[in-house]
């Protein structure tokens, strides 16, 4: 399948733009991506920053003397020979053995969470504990523990980012976790993939449509030129192609054409000048040449001469006709009755007189054009019928269509026919099938292809097809005159 130039222009447009927006979706994507992570990241540590400077700088507690001394003392819910026990102010841990260090749960207090008071118990050098009371600001997405405490089953997991530090305190070293939602990074991400899925598509149809559009406007000069091109013809290579206003290459293409066409009319008319030229001058010798040659002395040498001389004589007389129909000069508009043309052209003695011609004429058949073109069209139908008939040829003229708005003519024989690989070339100038070559009395050649200039000059076509006898039939169509009607 063959597309246009403005349907692979507009693909072209629309896969080049797809891709580079395929591209650049998928480097916004990423890119975008980490910079959210690294946002999250970066609040998570943050977080965790503040909560450790907070923790480095919480002032130490002074702890009273007589609650230091009855820390000393077991009390009667200790083990009997313990010492160095780890408790909570005001909130004795019997679970705790002497001697162990780590973090006492605050009264209604679950773990280390944030907003409740962390007291650490330390033992002393001289064997009595010293706490420090830690306290941070209420943010459930920071956890304080003992470096060796974990924050819990799930924290920090699913969408969340995590940050951990440690920081020394006077209690000793305590690590600090923060964590940070990735819930709104992944929510800006589906707008924007949905934007995407839904934005691309839309662009890319309004891209298509804008390149089908700019580029139909840029071919119209194209068009234009194509069009003018294929009315050109031979007979009329004065016109010239639109050459568009803007200064572009369709502009230069236009202008080059142009410049063809010059240098082809040129040529075109150096070549009829030159054949009108050479049948004009030899029109004069050949006829004195044929009045001498009839002068003569009879004799088989002159006959033949005066054979070929009339035969020359025919030929130049063609070249002239020719070069005058190639001039692309318009025919005379003549109402001409078709009928009776050929009634007179057909009825001419021919050189074989045994063949014999049958007339079947409508009358009123009138077409618009030269007269002389016309019957000289007809008399090269017959003479060409009658020279490659057996016994009989057929003149038929009638009107065609259903206003008869047409004219036909028919000229058939019950001769051997024309091959249909040859029914094209028979049109073509100097061209003589060899059943035609053979005979002395053949045509130039020229004949039928003055047939064809006429008929074509008038408005018409013709063509050859089989005879019902198996002879050839040539018909010629023309433009049927539509005469007007007057009132009386």
């Amino acid at each position: 399948m063959r597309w246009s130039v403005r349907l692979r222009a507009t693909v072209a447009a629309t896969l080049i733009v797809a891709a580079a927006l395929a591209a650049a979706a998928v480097a916004l994507t990423t890119i975008l991506r980490a910079d959210l992570e690294r946002s999250a990241n970066a609040e998570a540590a943050q977080r965790a920053g503040v909560a450790a400077s907070r923790l480095a700088v919480a002032p130490m507690p002074a702890v009273p003397e007589s609650d230091a001394k009855r820390a000393a003392s077991p009390g009667p819910a200790e083990t009997a020979g313990t010492s160095g026990a780890a408790k909570t102010a005001g909130s004795p841990s019997p679970a705790k053995t002497a001697g162990s260090t780590g973090p006492v749960k605050a009264p209604g207090v679950p773990g280390s969470a944030k907003g409740a008071a962390l007291t650490i118990t330390k033992e002393g050098a001289s064997g009595a504990p010293s706490e420090a009371s830690l306290r941070t600001v209420p943010d459930p997405d920071v956890h304080i523990g003992l470096p060796a405490e974990a924050a819990g089953p799930g924290w920090g997991a699913g969408a969340y980012t995590t940050a951990s530090t440690v920081v020394e305190t006077g209690a000793g070293p305590v690590t600090v976790m923060a964590r940070s939602s990735l819930g709104p990074a992944r929510e800006a991400l589906a707008v924007l993939n949905r934007l995407l899925i839904f934005g691309i598509p839309v662009l890319l149809l309004l891209v298509a449509a804008m390149t089908w559009f700019f580029v139909g406007r840029a071919l119209v000069p194209v068009s234009a030129i194509r069009a003018r091109l294929a009315d050109i013809t031979a007979r009329d290579l004065h016109r010239r192609v639109p050459v568009p206003a803007a200064r572009d290459e369709v502009a230069a293409l236009a202008r080059t054409v142009n410049a063809t066409l010059d240098r082809l009319e040129r040529a075109v008319e150096q070549h009829r000048r030159f054949v009108a030229d050479a049948a004009h001058e030899l029109r004069s010798p050949i006829a004195t040449l044929r009045t001498r040659l009839e002068l003569a002395p009879a004799g088989e040498t002159a006959v033949e001469a005066l054979c070929d001389v009339r035969r020359l004589q025919s030929l130049a007389a063609d070249l002239l006709l020719l070069a005058a129909l190639d001039a692309g000069a318009p025919p005379r508009a003549d109402e001409v009755d078709l009928g009776q043309v050929a009634a007179e052209e057909s009825l001419r003695p021919r050189p074989r007189a045994g063949i014999r011609v049958e007339l079947d004429v409508q009358p009123d058949v009138v077409v618009c054009g030269s007269r002389p073109h016309l019957a000289r069209m007809i008399v090269n139908l017959v003479d060409n019928a009658v020279r490659h008939a057996t016994s009989s040829v057929q003149v038929r003229v009638a009107a065609e269509g259903a206003d008869g708005d047409g004219a036909v003519l028919e000229v058939r024989d019950d001769g051997p026919g024309i091959p249909v690989e040859d029914r094209d070339a028979v049109f073509d100038r100097f061209t003589r099938l060899d059943e035609a070559r053979t005979r002395d009395a053949g045509g130039s050649g020229l004949g039928l292809a003055i047939v064809r200039e006429i008929v074509v000059l008038h408005g018409g076509a013709v063509a050859v097809t089989e005879s019902g006898g198996g002879g050839a039939c040539f018909t010629a169509r023309l433009p049927a005159h539509r005469r007007t009607p007057t009132n009386d």
